[in-house]
């Protein structure tokens, strides 16, 4: 199994690299005139990957689903917002709690990989670049597969949307491993699925669509410090 993971990381570092290295050279000088500042630019790039935990982490404009769509608007009408402002705090709630509903996935992820054994593997199985792309996949088909059952056979995810793409490309991992069904075996024990009652996330549940609609608005409105903003009409995520 150390063996396979190991020449797995060899791999996918090999095609992370190549992508990149094909994504830049039509844009980039083979030497970067300011070395420094490409690093600070890469190293911010991956934390924010890590921060946001995009669902199509492939599409940079994060406009390809609702959640990332809405995640971002948060984000850009936040950095338009003067920091300690009432809209500016509230903004700040509410991206905090889309993040969170994020790593609260990713968890679970992370639970079961350590639980079949692969504690100091499971950050990195867990990793994906923005660079992901299907064409790199071994088995999308089988991956994608794998994907439904858990959505639809386990409370991993939220019922009451896709799955984010972010775990086919995982999925794909693990079925490179062998280890696909025996992750879903634990996955189906330990996140068994649950009543749509019982699925509620107090304080962690967005409201999509009035989400957009309110950070589209605000775009178009003025300050935050204004009284509209001093009502108190709640957050941006439906905490019921």
């Amino acid at each position: 199994m150390g063996s396979a993971f190991t020449k797995f990381c060899m791999q996918f570092c090999c095609c992370c690299c190549a992508g990149d290295e094909d994504d830049e050279d039509e844009k980039q000088p083979l030497v970067p005139q300011d070395p420094l500042e490409y690093f600070n630019r890469e190293v911010q790039k991956r934390r924010d990957e890590e921060t946001n935990l995009w669902s199509t982490p492939g599409d940079p404009s994060h406009s390809e689903r609702d959640d990332d769509r809405a995640l971002y608007a948060l984000l850009q009408a936040r950095n338009k917002t003067r920091m300690g402002s009432t809209g500016y705090r509230r903004l700040s709630v509410d991206i905090e709690a889309m993040r969170d509903t994020r790593r609260e996935v990713r968890d679970k992820w992370k639970t079961i990989l350590e639980n079949l054994g692969f504690m100091a593997e499971a950050d990195s199985l867990l990793t994906v670049s923005a660079g992901a792309s299907h064409d790199r996949m071994r088995n999308a088909p089988a991956a994608r597969a794998l994907l439904h059952t858990l959505h639809s056979e386990t409370s991993i995810f939220s019922s009451r949307e896709p799955p984010p793409e972010r775990y086919l490309f995982i999925l794909d991992r693990l079925l490179y491993l062998d280890i696909a069904e025996d992750f879903l075996a634990k996955a189906k024990r330990f996140y068994p699925p649950k009543d749509d009652s019982d699925e509620e996330m107090p304080g962690l549940n967005i409201n999509l669509p009035l989400l957009l609609a309110r950070v589209e608005a605000m775009n178009g409105g003025g300050d935050d410090d204004e009284d509209e903003s001093d009502r108190d009409d709640g957050n941006l995520s439906d905490r019921s």
